[in-house]
């Protein structure tokens, strides 16, 4: 041992976090995905498209990865551009009320008419232009007086209406494309920080400065456009500018409030945002939709176009891939691992709560790499049904428990090796000493629970009802209670009085009355002086129940 070397205690050792791994090189990672279609990658997105919805999902070798569903009768909110007038400014909340043609009027945060730097998972870029005199920003103070009641304001939502709140707005307008997100407002351009290779985001950069971009306006680099040629930036560059001078025509002469821009449909945006070289086949049921994806295709790549097939057997698209099974699964509450573990999702009002369990992965001799492969397949999971689901706002895994700090960093690894390939934004913190990782994914439609169902009308969304034994105690509880108000203060033993009750209850209820209570009811009457009935309506709510004097043939509250 060397002398100069110090023994560290583990206490030393406890708070030490391992090195992180090494960034592989773009060329690398090229090499690993030409070899994964060595080895049978298959990506295929399967589109199912009918009069009122329409539905996508993305495989890879058979396994549902990415899913969303579009109802043809909602208007396309998210991304849509208005040209909005101000109702109202809300000093208090710091917010502006935007009448934007829809039901409830957008919220418009002060902070989102304010001209920001770009986000901070976007790296900028300096670009070699004649730069004019600096425009005067504005401040909080100043947008009373810039922005008043009642005047006009080019906004593009960025969260649509969730539950009894209206759409979020933003002035920081962007067109995306297929390779670059054009904005018209910003000067600032960019590099999307997923591409990770600097290689790869030093040619980026050339690229972006290279670009003919019109003064004021700026781009940033999709992560789509890693490994594209100049040539593909250059076209999506055109077709973004024609379709922003479309916009500006329309924010000109249209009439205020106006929807000037409104955001692709599903069928179009999924050949925008997935459609790579690295998918196979795009399979869809509709003929005229297919003509129309290869239209769109064609101005992307003409060669793609070979990719669509037409779904014409009589098997449903989505049975005969396996998709509507594979959604059945993963949208129950209890979601199973293939280590035997499984995971427990339950979204509430305040945060979604994930819990981890072992389940039938029995602990083996090393009980440490039992909870580790469970947790670890259990991250993988979660990251996939967090896309699935479309959940988002704040996030609660409980993963089993563990008490190697090297352990819990690999998970927490995993976790953000996971969510890379999500579009949403998300931020993860590492797992607590409690055991708990907490994350936030960004919100900016319904999850397809709440937009799919609504709360049952027999149990008002508690998916929970009184069992028949609660409904027995609570029924004799007000039978005593009526008894007793109807009866007279003094009582004749031997001509007692004529009170007669019927109770009206839900079949399953009348049988425990009978069944295991009927000593108990017979003690009832013996004590109040009353006669009872019961009569079975299977028309009731099992939590209901009817008390019905038959003497005057009125119902007792």
């Amino acid at each position: 041992m060397n002398p100069n070397t110090q023994r560290r205690t583990p206490a030393d050792t406890r708070h030490e976090q391992p090195p992180p791994p090494k960034k592989e090189g773009f060329f690398a990672r090229l090499m690993k995905k030409l070899a994964g279609r060595d080895h049978n990658m298959n990506k295929e997105l399967i589109i199912n498209a009918e009069p009122l919805e329409t539905r996508v999902a993305l495989l890879e070798n058979g396994q549902l990865e990415e899913f969303s569903v579009e109802r043809t009768s909602e208007d396309r909110i998210v991304g849509s551009i208005y040209k909005g007038r101000i109702k109202n400014l809300e000093n208090g909340l710091k917010a502006a009320f935007v009448d934007i043609g829809l039901e409830k009027n957008g919220f418009l945060h002060y902070w989102d008419i304010i001209p920001s730097p770009l986000d901070s998972s976007i790296e900028t870029v300096e670009r070699d232009t004649k730069r004019k005199e600096p425009k005067q920003r504005i401040t909080q103070k100043d947008i009373p007086t810039v922005y008043p009641p009642g005047s006009e304001i080019v906004v593009q939502v960025t969260k649509g209406p969730i539950g009894t709140k209206g759409p979020r707005l933003t002035t920081s307008v962007s067109l995306p494309g297929r390779y670059l997100v054009l904005m018209p407002f910003s000067d600032q351009s960019g590099i999307s920080r997923k591409i990770e290779d600097g290689k790869e985001r030093q040619r980026l950069r050339k690229i972006v400065r290279a670009l003919k971009i019109p003064d004021g306006m700026g781009v940033i680099i999709r992560t789509a456009g890693e490994g594209q040629k100049q040539r593909y930036f250059v076209r999506d560059l055109h077709m973004l500018l024609n379709a922003w001078r479309d916009v500006e025509e329309k924010i000109k002469s249209k009439p205020t409030p106006f929807c000037v821009y409104q955001e692709p449909d599903l069928i179009e945006r999924t050949v925008r945002d997935f459609l790579t070289e690295d998918v196979n086949r795009i399979v869809i049921d509709n003929e005229k939709q297919a003509e129309r994806v290869k239209d769109i295709i064609g101005q992307i790549s003409r060669r793609s176009r070979n990719k669509v097939r037409l779904h014409a057997e009589p098997v449903h698209i989505f049975e005969r891939s396996g998709v509507e099974k594979q959604i059945e699964q993963a949208f129950r509450r209890q979601v199973w691992l293939k280590c035997g573990g499984y995971i427990v999702i339950d979204e509430t009002e305040a945060l979604v709560a994930i819990d981890v369990n072992t389940g039938r992965h029995k602990p083996g001799r090393d009980q440490e790499q039992t909870i580790l492969q469970t947790n670890m397949e259990a991250a993988a999971e979660v990251c996939r049904q967090l896309r699935l689901r479309n959940i988002g706002g704040l996030v609660v895994v409980d993963f089993i428990d563990m008490k190697n700090r090297k352990h819990q960093h690999q998970v927490f690894q995993r976790v953000k090796e996971g969510v890379r390939r999500d579009r949403a934004k998300t931020h993860i913190l590492p797992i607590s000493q409690l055991g708990l990782l907490e994350m936030t994914r960004q919100r900016q439609t319904e999850s397809v629970r709440a937009s799919t169902y609504e709360d049952c009308p027999y149990c008002k969304g508690r998916g929970l009802v009184k069992s028949a034994l609660s409904m027995s105690v609570e029924i004799q509880r007000k039978i005593a209670e009526m008894l007793r108000r109807h009866r007279p203060v003094q009582i004749d033993p031997e001509n007692p009085p004529d009170i007669q009750l019927c109770v009206y209850v839900h079949p399953d209820v009348l049988q425990r009355l009978r069944g295991q209570d009927e000593q108990l009811l017979i003690e009832l009457e013996k004590r109040f002086y009353g006669k009872l009935s019961f009569r079975a309506d299977p028309s009731f709510h099992l939590e209901q129940f009817k008390i019905v004097n038959t003497v005057t043939n009125q119902e007792l509250k």
